[in-house]
């Protein structure tokens, strides 16, 4: 196997993240939304937490995408 081939898979094993990363923010939004529609009081109280785990969830996403995009563009070292 060649560089760019190692590269090509190597940059496709590493966008994974962007996946999961999709899957964290499902896991975030809507177990809240489930609680925000049995108790609109408390949802408030929440939106904040939900926004951070949020954020956070797509930072892993994005750290994923530069991971992959680096090492997809890479100079080849011999």
């Amino acid at each position: 196997m060649d560089l760019a081939s190692a590269q090509v898979i190597g940059a496709g094993l590493a966008a994974i993240g962007v996946g999961a990363a999709a899957i964290g923010v499902g896991n975030v939004w809507g177990p809240f939304l489930e609680s925000a529609v049995r108790n609109p009081a408390a949802s408030d109280s929440q939106f904040t937490r939900v926004l951070i785990g949020f954020a956070l969830a797509e930072l892993l996403g994005l750290i994923a995408l530069v991971v992959a995009i680096i090492i997809l563009y890479a100079p080849p070292s011999h």
